[in-house]
């Protein structure tokens, strides 16, 4: 079988360089543009300024033949397998990061904390679900 991605956007980030990237969001992520394409606008109905969203990126300068790593390149912690780790090296490099919508403006979503390198494709927006349970 043959699956294809279509990014949706591209990330507008002061990050440029990946070896200077934040491991996460809360973690030194910074505010960045998400700039979607027009065939995509319509999928923008219902997201409002303050709404927390996960953003799924591909982590275009990922490797993706790595299988372990140690986790925060720390040489004290064990090798571990990626898929137990937020490590951006995998065999499908997709990026998960929950931020919150500062602002709006047509086709551009500006959200904060994001970690996403300068230019990382956008490949889908998806809202964070509040669950609530009544008493």
């Amino acid at each position: 079988m043959d699956y294809q991605l279509e990014p949706i956007g591209i990330v507008h980030s002061s990050i440029i360089d990946r070896k200077n990237a934040p491991r996460q969001g809360y973690d030194g992520g910074v505010e960045a543009i998400l700039e979607l394409k027009l065939q995509v606008m319509d999928g923008l109905s219902g997201i409002q300024v303050g709404d927390e969203v996960m953003v799924l990126i591909w982590l275009h300068q990922a490797k993706r033949d790595v299988l372990q790593v140690r986790p925060g390149h720390d040489p004290e912690r064990p090798i571990t397998g990626v898929f137990a780790t937020r490590s951006p090296d995998r065999p499908n490099p997709v990026g998960l990061h929950r931020v919150t919508v500062l602002k709006i403006e047509g086709l551009q979503l500006t959200v904060s904390p994001l970690e996403a390198i300068n230019e990382t494709p956008v490949i889908d927006i998806k809202p964070v679900l509040k669950r609530c349970h009544e008493e």
